[in-house]
C-alpha cells in the first residue's frame, strides 16, 4: 500500500514579508550602518579612514564609560528590588472581581500612559522647593533637598521616578499571574489550613513565576535603556550622578559628534544588554526548576 504526503502549502510566509521588510528598515540597516561606522573614521562626509577595532580598544579603556555602566548597574539593580516587590505587594492587595477591581486596574494603570518626557518634566515640578508638593514636603520635614544640587538626592529622584512610572507595569503583570491561578489550589490550601504565607510561598509566588520572569527582563532592559525621564528631569546632573549610559552614549555621538566611537560603543551597549539578559533569564529559569521544601 502506497502512502503519498501532502504537499505543504509555504504561501503563508507571505503574510509575514511586511513584517520582515519592517524590520529589515528599522533594525538590521540601522545596525549594518552602525557596525560600518565603528571600523572607520570619519573625517567628513566624504572621506573615512579604516581603522579597524581601534575604536572599540579606545572605548573600552574609557574611565568615563567605566562609571557610567558602574552607575547603570546599580540602578537596574534598585529598580528591580523596589518594583518587582512592590509590584507583587500591590497585586495581591487590588481586588480580585468586581467593579471594584476594574476602578482599580484603570486607576493602577494611568502613569503607564503617560509618555516619558512627561514624566520627566512631571517630576521637574513635583520636586521643586517653590511650587512642588514632594519638594515642599521634604522642606516642612526639615530635609534640604535640592534633586539639581545633591548627587545622591538626584540619583534617588530619578529612581523613584521610575518607580512611581513603572511599577504599575509589574503590579498588572503579577496580577495577570494571580488571576491564572484555579480555585482548586487555595481550596485545597484551605482544606489543609495553610496560612497566607503559605499559599503565597507554594501556590501563588510559582505560578506566577512566568509573568514574574518577563517583568524582569522588561523593566531591566528598560531601565538599563533609560534616558529620557533622566535627562529632562536633571539632565545627566549634578555632575555626572545621573548621566546614564545611554547619555553618554548621546553625549559622544551628538554633542562631540565623535561617530566612530559612538558607533562602537553603540554595538557594545547592546551585547551588554544581550549578555546581561541572557545570564539573568538562566537564572530565574534555574531558580524556579528548583523546587521548594514542603516543612510540615
Amino acid at each position: 500500500m502506497s502512502t503519498t504526503t501532502k504537499p505543504v502549502n509555504q504561501k503563508a510566509w507571505f503574510l509575514i514579508l511586511p513584517v520582515l521588510v519592517c524590520v529589515a528598515f528599522s533594525a538590521i540597516l540601522p545596525l549594518m550602518t552602525v557596525v560600518n561606522y565603528s571600523v572607520q573614521d570619519i573625517i567628513s562626509p566624504e572621506r573615512r579612514v579604516f581603522v579597524g577595532t581601534e575604536w572599540f580598544a579606545a572605548v573600552m579603556r574609557d574611565s568615563e564609560l567605566h562609571e557610567a555602566l558602574l552607575r547603570q548597574l546599580g540602578f537596574s539593580l534598585a529598580v528591580l528590588g523596589v518594583e518587582i516587590p512592590l509590584g507583587i505587594c500591590l497585586a495581591l492587595a487590588m481586588p480580585a472581581q468586581g467593579w471594584k477591581s476594574s476602578a482599580v486596574l484603570v486607576t493602577v494603570a494611568l502613569s503607564l500612559l503617560i509618555p516619558w518626557n512627561v514624566v520627566g518634566t512631571i517630576w521637574q515640578i513635583f520636586g521643586r522647593s517653590d511650587i512642588g508638593l514632594f519638594g515642599r514636603a521634604m522642606l516642612w520635614m526639615g530635609i534640604d533637598y535640592s534633586y539639581t544640587g545633591n548627587a545622591t538626592q538626584a540619583w534617588l529622584t530619578v529612581l523613584l521616578m521610575d518607580v512611581w512610572h513603572w511599577t504599575p507595569l509589574v503590579a498588572l503583570l503579577a496580577f495577570a499571574g494571580l488571576r491564572s491561578i484555579p480555585d482548586a489550589y487555595y481550596q485545597a490550601a484551605r482544606i489543609d489550613g495553610a496560612s497566607k504565607f503559605a499559599v503565597f510561598r507554594y501556590i501563588q509566588l510559582p505560578k506566577m513565576r512566568g509573568v514574574l520572569m518577563i517583568a524582569v527582563l522588561l523593566r531591566f532592559m528598560d531601565s538599563f535603556m533609560i534616558y529620557t525621564e533622566p535627562f529632562v528631569l536633571t539632565g545627566g546632573g549634578p555632575g555626572n550622578a545621573t548621566t546614564f549610559l545611554s547619555q553618554y552614549l548621546t553625549q559622544k555621538a551628538v554633542g562631540q559628534f565623535d561617530l566612530g566611537p559612538a558607533a562602537a560603543f553603540s554595538l557594545i551597549y547592546f551585547l551588554i544588554i544581550l549578555l546581561l539578559c541572557f545570564v539573568l533569564y538562566n537564572w530565574m529559569q534555574r531558580v524556579g526548576t528548583q523546587k521548594p521544601e514542603v516543612t510540615e
